[in-house]
């Protein structure tokens, strides 16, 4: 993907969403000549434009209009630090923002290169037997593209709809929680909160193409899913970005029913680019009786470890 244009794209997004309320810059008279503003910046009667003006960011982040211009086209090359820090507070950017926005503009800079990080193919064999040892949590490892790499059995079962879903809808192995969520029609029944789970996975592949823009099966995956699903791409264009940390998913799992379930992403220091995502329930819950449930269903299954797209 074009650094320029993510820089570009990224910044006109955020810069859109910015009410001059939000940036407290109601009555202060900040409208410009040419502006199509007729009381300042609180007169949003007569604004043509959604969020702030340009001007308007310049003035809140302490730089030239003309310099903050040309950034919003995408010129970055030698971009200060301080200078980005001062657009995220005017642009009220949250932490993974932040974080993308440093990451695009680095990208700019450095322009094409050779990815720092090369993608695992596979999990080592400790990290493979840790997550064995979790018997009573689901817990898997992914990778930046949010293919699941292993997972424990727990995992296995809890996973089983995206583990299974028919390869004339994912050829590729292994197996994508994105591809799921938007190629096939289980994910809508699977995940309780579709459409807020939806939004994550975008922005989450959104912020890992702002920190790599040069990984091709990254941007191979974006370019499919583009193509593939209305939903994505109308996703996409808005330019979210998300830290995948913590928090919580609601599923129906085809043999336990409905599952309410804290996660937490760890990430793997020793395997750049791999996380592992760890699931518990809350003790005393239907969600904790139903994994309990879950985890005996499991230990009943026979072993097709030849066969389970995570242990190939």
């Amino acid at each position: 993907m074009d650094a320029r244009t993510e820089f570009r794209d990224f910044l006109t997004s955020r810069r859109a969403r910015i009410t001059p309320e939000k940036a407290g810059l109601t009555g202060t008279g900040t409208g410009g000549s040419g502006s199509g503003s007729r009381g300042g910046a609180g007169g949003h009667g007569s604004r043509r434009v959604a969020g702030l003006r340009r001007e308007e960011v310049a003035l809140l982040a302490g730089v030239s209009a003309d310099y903050y211009i040309k950034l919003e086209r995408g010129n970055a090359r030698g971009v200060s630090d301080s200078v980005l820090e001062a657009l995220a507070r005017a642009l009220h950017l949250d932490e993974a923002e932040r974080a993308h926005l440093f990451h695009l503009a680095e990208a700019v800079n450095t322009g094409t290169r050779t990815p720092a990080r090369t993608p695992k193919p596979a999990v080592r064999p400790t990290v493979q037997r840790i997550l064995d040892s979790m018997s009573t949590a689901p817990a898997y490892v992914r990778n930046r593209r949010l293919d699941i790499l292993a997972a424990n059995r727990l995992g296995e079962a809890l996973l089983a709809p995206i583990l299974a879903t028919p390869t004339s809808t994912t050829p590729r192995r292994p197996p994508n929680v994105a591809r799921f969520m938007f190629l096939d029609p289980a994910a809508v029944d699977y995940y309780l909160d579709w459409e807020r789970m939806a939004a994550g996975t975008v922005a989450i592949l959104r912020a890992e193409v702002g920190r790599d823009p040069h990984d091709k099966p990254l941007t191979e995956l974006v370019g499919e899913l583009s193509t593939r699903s209305d939903h994505f791409r109308t996703a996409w264009v808005a330019h979210n970005v998300l830290v995948h940390r913590t928090g919580v998913k609601r599923i129906h799992h085809p043999v336990v029913g409905d599952l309410t379930l804290a996660y937490e992403a760890l990430e793997l220091p020793a395997d750049t680019g791999l996380t592992m995502m760890a699931y518990t329930a809350e003790p005393a819950t239907p969600s904790f009786d139903a994994l309990n449930l879950l985890a005996s269903w499991a230990a009943t299954e026979p072993t097709e470890s030849t066969e389970s797209p995570t242990r190939a």
